[in-house]
């Protein structure tokens, strides 16, 4: 019996000293999470109970715990890199089955998915037409290798302030290259429907009563619709138009694009003093746009930013949450499976309710402590060592006894 419980003890021991030399190996291991050994003693039952003089029958390794506590956050330069800071797990595609991880080492494949080292596709919420996601469904992360596509100008919007001062122009009538023929040009560039940029010039021209202007709008040196008037009151504002909107003619690009519809908004413009001032110049078109950078919030939503200064939205990550994490089935490269005793995945995104940040351009290195870990291992070998001495005095007695005679 004594060999027993003392080879039992030592079973035990190295299965521990397994688990720790696991864990040590693991020590830089991204998202990797530490392992603990816990044992039960192993006690004689009968159907009529226990004697108090039962002895044990030694020692069994009950369980290896995994430890999911939060692990020490690095930066990076990579945008992909994610760490997560709280609870919860990325969710990956191996394949089509779903699986699930703290290490957030990514890149993208040669399509433009995200995935980690072992290829698993990591998943989000994709975006809805209203600006939300649909947390009803996943979806690969892909990142857009398409261009971002252009918006013709719709509309160019002018705060200005016109010299009260100013005379007419001493020649008429007006010439964009003539220019004695105008007061002031402000110049602009607006886009077509193919995201071809234009030349616009806004022509202002002082008229012979007082607070009286007309502008004239030209595109490419032609011009758009006719002369418009400003009339100005004895404040200094703007009267007419009324609101300050003026719609211009359709003006055809000679690119072949659609028509360009064009309002020009003079709205909060004003006639005061003597000098001119452009107080702000807008215009909302845009030309086509190539992915020039990632972000990725707090709250998982990944964004696309493109060269013409537009941003598409990609998707937000989706996490996952267990009853009993303890419960997840290991898979190797930092990833778990769904299992019974983990209970039911409870999915979320970052920021809310049970589930922490989404760090982007940072890593969750692993949480083993190799101080511990070498204690635990000197522990380890003790125990190794006295179950070992166990069986060494048992082969003295058992040898004595033989020799008796």
């Amino acid at each position: 019996m004594s060999f027993r419980i003392a080879l039992s003890g030592i079973n035990a021991a190295a299965s521990d000293l397994s688990v720790i030399g696991n864990n040590i190996a693991n020590a830089n291991t991204t998202g990797f999470k530490a392992s603990r050994s816990e044992f039960a003693d192993f006690f004689p039952v009968t159907a009529y109970g226990l004697s108090q003089n039962g002895i044990g029958s030694g020692v069994r390794v009950a369980q290896v715990a995994q430890q999911f506590d939060q692990g020490t956050v690095s930066f990076t330069n990579n945008a992909l890199d994610l760490a997560l800071s709280g609870e919860g797990f990325f969710t990956l595609s191996d394949g089509g089955s779903t699986v699930y991880s703290r290490s957030g080492a990514f890149g993208t494949d040669a399509n433009g998915y995200v995935v980690n080292a072992a290829n698993q596709r990591l998943q989000v919420y994709p975006p809805l037409a209203s600006g939300s996601f649909d947390s009803s469904r996943l979806a690969d992360l892909q990142l857009s290798t398409a261009d971002s596509a252009p918006a013709a100008t719709t509309r160019i919007g002018a705060v200005l302030n016109l010299p009260a001062s100013a005379t007419a122009p001493a020649n008429a009538p007006f010439s964009a290259t003539d220019p004695t023929t105008f007061t002031r040009v402000v110049p602009t560039t607006v886009y077509d429907a193919l995201g071809a940029a234009h030349s616009a010039n806004l022509y202002f021209i002082k008229g012979a009563n007082p607070g009286e202007w007309t502008m004239q709008t030209q595109i490419d040196g032609v011009d758009v619709g006719t002369a418009q008037t400003l009339q100005f009151d004895g404040t200094g504002a703007l009267t007419s138009p009324a609101g300050g909107n003026i719609t211009l003619p359709a003006h055809s690009p000679a690119n072949g694009a659609v028509p360009m519809a064009l309002t020009l908004d003079l709205g909060g413009s004003t006639q005061y003093g003597e000098s001119f001032g452009l107080n702000s110049l807008t215009q909302d078109g845009y030309t086509t746009g190539r992915m020039s950078g990632l972000e990725i919030g707090e709250d998982g939503v990944v964004s696309a930013r493109f060269t013409n200064g537009q941003s598409r939205t990609l998707g937000q990550i989706a996490l996952a949450a267990f009853a009993n994490p303890q419960g997840l089935q290991q898979l190797g490269d930092a990833s778990w499976g769904e299992t019974y005793a983990s209970g039911s995945v409870v999915r979320g995104v970052a920021n809310s309710a049970q589930f922490g940040l989404i760090q982007s351009g940072a890593l969750e290195s692993s949480n083993v402590d190799l101080t511990e870990q070498l204690v635990n291992m000197i522990t380890a070998q003790r125990s190794f060592q006295a179950n070992a001495q166990m069986i060494s005095t048992q082969d003295q007695i058992t040898q004595t006894v033989i020799n008796l005679r």
